[in-house]
């Protein structure tokens, strides 16, 4: 793996959908680097700093949130001179996203007032009343046909769904939750599942002209849903519950095939692979080295050495670090927070927040445990490879943590002073963007060979 030099950021960096460029927002300004040469291809100058960078999915033109102003300010790649303001004034701008057609922009205001589709193509924009979050509650539909927005009017939810192509209202129906926490198109657009907030535990699957095709409730006390993740095929939903608890149901029947809990404790029978990080010391062979006794005085006060990381297969039983969430404070750290499915739909990662530095891999084919990863820091965030069975992980330490089905291993960061809180895949799967807290880099990576064996060292 071959590591570029840092550059600086202060803000968002990401890939283009396309894979040849890096967006990196420094201060005001909008970096634009080639993914392969990492040269300044262009730099755009915001009014304010810049909060928030998302690319359009035509990889042709990019918008910045100056969220303190507020205000969104829109620009093209290939005609620099192009430019695009939009402010919402006193309405304000809580959160901006590109259409699928990348020729539109939706925007939310403050307080939820509004939620504003704006053209580029001509000066046309139609609103929809009262969004029920600024981020999160609108889904599109994975052939950019249709867009579903969560709403809520006299204390009741409502999904309308828009036509992309005329932003013309195609229905709107009511939905049974008390407080809609969030909304998914399927991966095939034939369904759209729903849950509520985590004071009610309720899933439900409605199709696109409102009728509901099922409900799911896993318990009645205590508190609900924490995640929701649609497998690629479309097949599985997974649900991640503030009960320490991993429920997959199946897109047929929607009901529960595979219930996955997540206990401090792993006791055997358990046939997967338990790796925990550790610090091994350097050996070095000083027996032929010849060195005064002025030099061995003069480095008396060094340090004991220098330490690699790797992991170590642990035996069961064992007890994995847990903290207990305070009684006192909103927000519990419990339950599967962090969920994601691997490229094939055969792996799926989950961390219960309880246990924030350990990290669960479950095969579904076989519904069992694959492997646990024991790290010594919390884990920041586990992406998966997006052409491969490869998962890679941060904690916010130096190093890189990988795993596949032959094995998990570290790779260690030859930048200095740089500790990884962030990383993200480029499309193809040869680049891996990491981020620090006022820098980045880019990792070269080798495309995974499904047969090849990997050591746990560095």
């Amino acid at each position: 793996m071959e590591f570029t030099e840092a550059y600086k950021q202060t803000g968002p960096c990401c890939f283009s959908p396309n894979s040849r460029f890096i967006a990196v927002a420094v201060d005001y300004r909008l970096v634009i680097r080639d993914t392969h040469s990492f040269k300044v291809v262009q730099l755009f100058t915001c009014l304010d700093k810049i909060s928030y960078v998302e690319w359009a999915l035509d990889s042709e033109y990019i918008l910045c949130g100056l969220y303190k102003r507020p205000m969104i300010q829109a620009w093209s790649l290939s005609q620099p001179e192009w430019t695009c303001k939009i402010d919402e004034g006193p309405a304000g701008i809580a959160y901006a996203r590109w259409s699928p057609d990348s020729r539109h922009i939706l925007t939310t205001s403050d307080f939820q007032l509004r939620l504003t589709v704006w053209s580029l193509l001509n000066t046309a924009c139609v609103h929809v009343q009262w969004p029920k979050h600024a981020s999160k509650g609108v889904s599109f539909t994975k052939d950019g046909k249709y867009a579903a927005i969560c709403t809520r009017r006299d204390c009741k939810d409502y999904i309308n769904l828009l036509s992309c192509h005329t932003w013309e209202i195609m229905g709107v129906f009511a939905v049974d939750t008390l407080d809609m926490a969030d909304i998914e198109w399927s991966p095939d657009d034939s369904t759209i599942v729903i849950w509520d907030s985590l004071m009610e535990y309720k899933v439900l699957i409605y199709s696109p002209d409102g009728r509901c095709l099922s409900k799911y409730q896993a318990y009645e006390s205590g508190l609900g849903v924490k995640s929701v993740s649609w497998s690629p095929c479309g097949q599985f939903l997974a649900v991640g519950s503030y009960d320490q608890m991993l429920r997959v149901l199946n897109h047929l029947t929607w009901k529960t095939f595979a219930e996955f809990i997540h206990l401090s404790t792993v006791r055997g029978p358990c046939f997967a692979p338990l790796f925990k990080e550790v610090d091994e010391p350097l050996q070095l062979d000083m027996s032929e080295l010849c060195l005064n006794d002025d030099f061995m005085q003069g480095n008396s006060d060094a340090p004991d050495g220098h330490f690699r990381v790797r992991y170590e297969v642990m035996e069961v039983p064992i007890t994995l670090p847990s903290q207990k969430p305070l009684a006192d404070k909103p927000n519990p750290k419990q339950g599967i927070g962090l969920m994601s499915w691997s490229r094939d739909s055969q792996y799926i990662c989950t961390r219960n927040d309880s246990m924030p530095t350990a990290l669960w891999i479950w095969d579904i084919n076989r519904l069992e445990l694959a492997a646990i990863l024991v790290q010594k820091d919390p884990i920041r965030a586990a992406v998966w490879d997006p052409t491969g069975t490869r998962l890679v992980l941060c904690t916010g330490s130096s190093h890189l943590y990988m795993w596949t089905p032959s094995g998990a291993y570290c790779v260690s960061n030859p930048l200095p002073q740089f500790n990884i809180t962030d990383l993200k895949w480029n499309s193809d799967g040869s680049c891996l963007l990491l981020k620090d807290k006022e820098s980045f880099c880019c990792a070269a990576v080798d495309v995974l060979q499904e047969s090849s064996d990997y050591s746990s060292d560095d």
